[in-house]
């Protein structure tokens, strides 16, 4: 996922008032154009095999030391990560499986001739021009040659901007992040936010940090490369890849690290459009809504006022053919994936291969298929639920979200180091949660997208200049609070914290994380627990900050944020503590809001199992020689199965707010009384926290 100016808060990141069971069947709501296709048989698609099994564990392992080695170890040593991919675990042997269905989805609609103008047309004049590899080839760099010959043409720093409006415009913008958003200040309202951006390589670290110089060498000679393959000589390639390099340097210099960003504070900057023009005088915020047809410039975001002063100054200093080699190369670069096959080659050399150790590419069909969710993902979604998610699912889940709410209120009513003024707000919002499960209740217009049965790269522009536009389009306006943050086919779960809601698509409720026939240990330590970490989103270090209401206000008293942050503390220097590959230890303050959501969601997750296996004590039995509660840590150890290249977990450590799969499967049971009993572990074991360093939050 790419940081944005607010970012869903993933697992890969009370719910309501309590809902109940769903008694009847239902079916995925249809939109007017919601395209007709004949039944999938899903018999031909092979479903995953990642359910706990006595015979998966490794007996060599004891799961007092480590449970991630005790419940995976076999896994892991037999599916070493894959030469096209740069991890490999329980997250994409599922998303294999709604690939095999979207493919199947979508090379029916190609063997159908559906109405001009359908969503089944427009899916597939996407999908049959990124499968045609010899007319891709045969464009070369045409495609992208009128933008290039507009960037040629830059004059002087004024035409410059006017580029930058035209393309913004277009949904191309790459300089800094501009899009709505819900106020932090009123949840209910949409208003812009413009964020720091700008660079090629993962973080800002990158452009300065010693260890990464080999990269920032691999990284000239990329730039170089694409300049040269779109006919720029050799020796100038060379010296315009220095001098982005360069240019990149300085906005590196400027931006915040992700670290700083997960402060929601430094994500907030309202002005108005006269008050954003005394911070850029060289760079017109009036002239820029006005290109967009974006209203509402009297209140905006500047989010990083010194990213954009920056900005401003390189519009004064920096020569005009700097700025052009740095639009040029970062126009090739993001049209890479989609043009002929010497610049998406270069594209996953660099990005793939050096970055994240990916040996070899995707299968031509999965790229097609990732840019067709790129371009219609919640089109696609229409067809994915309708042939694989059943309705049976989506009643179970909201029984089981009722049940984790339930356990969530019992444990806030009983914190003993909260006070009753904090408490009370806290309970404010659990009430305020909305979950949503499956599906949206109403789907995306697709009308005014116009796709073409020739043209891979025009077929993406336009629907890259469709979807900007109906993300602008909302600004100004009320937020529809019905609108999804993912496509149903995600293998993924989000809270919004504007919204105060919790997402559940469609493709995360498969074995280990959800199974209808499974016993209640493994639904409440797979899905069960990922529910729970959902919503504790609401109540880490930064959805905390955000009240029932979903703005942005603290509700806290000054000694309950004190009491908060020393535990929260605690649980940095567990994970500061976690040395992965080459020394490199995790960032305990960038993975703490997802650590946090670990921690609590797992923890409610167990009182949810105990509430219910109470309610039916038949439940409570051994199965394949463990307990419930043994079954309960098993499975979510089970989520967590998961193998990195070297590259990609050296990436993860400098920019995923989420630590390595490794240390979530062991960080949150060892703070937990009840996996030491369910294990019969000794004080002094590796899974067992001495009391003085435990973690105790919600």
């Amino acid at each position: 996922m790419t940081l944005n100016t607010l970012v869903p808060l993933c697992l890969a990141a009370s719910i309501a008032v309590a809902m109940s069971a769903c008694g009847k069947q239902e079916q995925a709501p249809q939109a007017a154009s919601a395209p007709q296709m004949p039944a999938l048989d899903l018999s031909r698609i092979d479903a995953p095999t990642l359910s706990l099994k006595a015979a998966d564990l490794d007996a060599s392992a004891n799961a007092c030391q480590d449970l991630n080695a005790y419940v995976n170890g076999k896994w892991l040593k037999a599916n070493p990560v894959p030469a096209d991919r740069t991890t490999w675990g329980s997250f994409e042997v599922l998303a294999e499986r709604t690939l095999a269905i979207q493919h199947a989805l979508v090379e029916q609609i190609a063997q159908a001739q559906p109405a001009a103008g359908s969503i089944e047309a427009k899916l597939g004049d996407v999908w049959r021009t990124g499968m045609d590899e010899a007319a891709i080839d045969a464009a070369g760099i045409a495609p992208l040659q009128p933008q290039l010959e507009a960037i040629a043409g830059l004059k002087n720093a004024g035409a410059v901007v006017a580029w930058l409006r035209e393309r913004y415009a277009q949904g191309q913008g790459f300089l800094f992040s501009f899009g709505g958003n819900a106020d932090y200040k009123d949840s209910g309202q949409v208003i812009a936010y413009a964020g720091q951006g700008g660079l090629g390589l993962p973080e800002k670290g990158y452009y300065f940090d010693e260890d990464k110089a080999q990269i920032r060498q691999d990284y000239v000679k990329y730039i170089a490369q694409l300049l040269q393959l779109s006919g720029t000589d050799a020796a100038q390639a060379q010296a315009q890849a220095e001098a982005v390099l360069a240019f990149e340097t300085r906005l590196a210099k400027a931006s915040l690290s992700r670290i700083e960003l997960r402060d929601p504070a430094k994500r907030y900057n309202p002005v108005n459009a006269m008050e954003a023009n005394g911070i850029t005088p060289h760079f017109d915020w009036i002239a820029f809504f006005d290109a967009l047809k974006v209203p509402a410039a009297n209140k905006f975001s500047l989010s990083q006022p010194a990213f954009f002063r920056e900005l401003d100054t390189m519009l004064a200093e920096v020569p005009v053919d700097t700025w052009q080699a740095y639009l040029r190369f970062h126009t090739i670069d993001e049209a890479a994936p989609y043009l002929a096959k010497p610049f998406e080659q270069a594209n996953f050399d660099f990005y793939a291969k050096t970055l994240r150790g990916q040996q070899e590419m995707l299968p031509r069909w999965k790229r097609t298929l990732g840019a067709v969710n790129d371009a219609m993902g919640e089109a696609l979604g229409q067809l994915y639920v309708k042939a694989a998610f059943p309705a049976e699912s989506k009643a179970q889940m909201q029984q089981l979200v009722q049940n984790l709410s339930a356990a969530l209120k019992v444990r806030l009513e009983n914190l003993d180091w909260m006070s009753q003024d904090t408490k009370q707000r806290a309970l404010e919002k659990w009430a305020s949660f909305t979950p949503k499960i499956g599906y949206p209740d109403k789907w995306r217009d697709w009308s005014g997208l116009q796709t073409r049965g020739d043209g891979f790269l025009a077929n993406m522009q336009a629907a890259q200049a469709f979807n900007y536009r109906w993300r602008l389009d909302k600004i100004g306006k009320p937020v529809d609070r019905t609108e999804w943050g993912m496509t149903p086919q995600t293998v993924n779960a989000y809270y919004n914290s504007t919204k105060n809601e919790i997402v559940f698509p469609a493709a995360i409720l498969q074995p280990p994380f959800f199974d209808a026939k499974a016993d209640p240990a493994l639904n409440y330590g797979g899905i069960g627990a990922v529910i729970g970490h959902e919503m504790m989103h609401g109540y880490d270090d930064a959805g905390s900050q955000f009240d029932a209401k979903g703005n942005f206000d603290s509700w806290w008293t000054d000694d309950d944020r004190r009491l908060f942050t020393e535990r929260t503390d605690q649980l940095v220097a567990q994970f500061d503590g976690y040395e992965s590959i080459g020394g490199q230890h995790v960032k305990g303050r960038l993975t703490l809001g997802e650590n946090i959501g670990d921690l609590g969601g797992l923890t409610v997750a167990y009182d949810a199992l105990q509430m219910a296996l109470k309610a039916d004590p038949q439940a409570n039995k051994e199965i394949d020689g463990h307990t419930q509660d043994q079954r309960f840590f098993m499975n979510w150890a089970t989520v967590w199965r998961r193998n990195f290249t070297d590259g990609e977990l050296k990436v993860r450590l400098n920019t995923d707010p989420h630590a390595p799969a490794n240390f979530r499967a062991i960080a949150a049971p060892s703070n937990m009384p009840a996996y030491a009993q369910a294990f019969a572990c000794k004080p002094g074991d590796a899974m067992v926290r001495a009391d003085k360093d435990r973690v105790v939050i919600w």
